[in-house]
């Protein structure tokens, strides 16, 4: 394992310079904070976290943000400027072993040579909850200052106990016009493309932009391809075309910007399109964000959210099923998820449907924000002392299982709320039958 991937100058701290046989993307990599396009709510001046790199005074924390959008060139700002052992680990490709010699490595710099580690890993979302244990002690010990990138939610992909010792800094999707400089500084300063007299027109600008799905990498990438399949005129000059850009990416444009408007309209049309009941429209959706790269956990997040908000009680079995769906889709990856997905998403927009736990949990939110001080009734206290009985706490309590149905009548709602009804159950699938059900037990707060 090469773990010293940046092998930088020992004088100068920089790394040397990007080989002509590197792709593009690679040799415009910045190496200086003034350098990086985008991310200004992040690395403009006086943010915190520039303020960090120039002071050398990274603390461990965590990248999240959409592919191609500059966590690992950050991470490399920073190997530029910190004054200590720099080691950079992929999840895809590495193990505990590897990390535990990075953690052995760091343990002897700092208690033998009283120096700093920086460990970055990329991708952290790919590393088990083990893996992930492996890193704690050590940054708890302050051994190593650990970065990690992930393209996930950190809340859902990065244990608990790590994630509450890092700084979580959310990266920007890269806009059209960070995505258009880019282009101006490949084709002004590159040590290949600066020579040779290159032409590419807004629209086609664009396309390469449409395709690339707003990353970077792949955009960048994907312009020195299409310049391999555009000839040159009479003239040694080279216009970039339509075609040649549909040829570098071998596919044409679907119209889906994950970071922008239409990421939010084709998704709010999945979403209504399941609670409308059409699992035709809803299907077409799911093909529209797939085809565009949709990160597909993603939608299978927003079924779970739909099969509890929409279908709720009318059929309970919607949010085991939803859930199953996101792990399954984890578990599998693309191009199989499409197939799950798929599945499931015809599932609940064929499903009945029912709010009523949706509507519940809203209005009681409601009297709680009006009226958050109300006392819980003596009898539904505990009374762990003598004190406690003493006052009364939980006398007169009926204990449900020593009754018929296993069910009393008492009441369980603080005195000013005693008689209120929060869920009402539709007569819809499943939730009919819990609605008789309340009907049945509450004589006095009928639905």
């Amino acid at each position: 394992m090469n773990m010293d991937l940046f092998e930088r100058n020992a004088t100068t701290g920089q790394f040397p310079a990007q080989q002509p046989t590197a792709p593009l993307a690679e040799r415009l990599r910045p190496t200086k904070l003034d350098d990086i396009v985008g991310q200004q709510l992040l690395l403009g001046e006086g943010k915190a976290l520039s303020v960090f790199i120039e002071r050398d005074e990274v603390p461990s924390m965590i990248f999240w943000g959409p592919p191609g959008c500059g966590k690992t060139t950050i991470a490399r700002v920073i190997a530029s400027h910190a004054n200590a052992d720099f080691f950079q680990l992929s999840a895809v490709a590495s193990g505990v072993g590897d990390v535990r010699k990075v953690l052995d490595h760091a343990h002897a710099n700092r208690t033998k040579l009283h120096r700093r580690t920086i460990l970055f890993i990329d991708e952290i979302h790919r590393f088990n909850k083990a893996q992930q244990d492996a890193l704690l002690h050590s940054v708890e010990d302050g051994d190593i200052t650990f970065i990690g990138a992930t393209t996930e939610n950190p809340s859902f992909e990065v244990i608990s106990p790590l994630l509450s010792r890092c700084m979580v800094y959310v990266l920007e999707p890269l806009s059209g016009d960070d995505l258009d400089a880019l282009i101006d500084r490949a084709l002004k300063s590159d040590l290949i493309l600066r020579d040779q007299t290159i032409h590419i027109r807004k629209n086609e600008r664009e396309l390469l932009m449409l395709l690339a799905g707003g990353d970077a990498r792949i955009m960048l990438n994907g312009l020195e391809t299409a310049l391999r399949l555009t000839k040159p005129g009479k003239d040694g000059e080279r216009a970039i075309t339509r075609g040649a850009i549909e040829g570098a990416f071998q596919r044409k444009p679907t119209k889906y910007d994950k970071g922008g408007e239409e990421h939010y309209n084709i998704i709010s049309a999945f979403i209504k399109s399941m609670r409308g009941g059409d699992p035709d429209a809803t299907i077409y959706w799911l093909a529209r964000m797939l085809e565009g790269g949709e990160d597909p956990k993603f939608i299978a997040r927003r079924m779970i959210v739909l099969a509890s908000e929409d279908v709720g009680n009318a059929d309970p079995q919607a949010l085991p099923l939803a859930v199953s769906c996101f792990t399954a889709v984890d578990y599998v990856g693309m191009p199989e998820a499409r197939i799950i997905l798929a599945q499931v998403a015809a599932y609940l927009a064929s499903a009945p449907k029912s709010n009523a736990p949706y509507m519940a949990i809203e209005e009681a939110l409601e009297d709680v924000r009006r009226r958050s001080n109300e006392d819980v009734p003596l009898h539904l206290r505990n009374a762990p002392t003598n004190l406690m009985r003493d006052l009364h706490y939980g006398k007169d309590y009926k204990y449900s299982h020593q009754y018929d149905d296993h069910f009393v009548e008492q009441q369980y709602l603080p005195d000013a709320l005693k008689d209120k009804i929060y869920y009402r159950p539709t007569d819809i699938g499943m939730e009919k039958a819990i609605h008789e059900r309340l009907n049945r037990w509450w004589k006095r707060k009928q639905r």
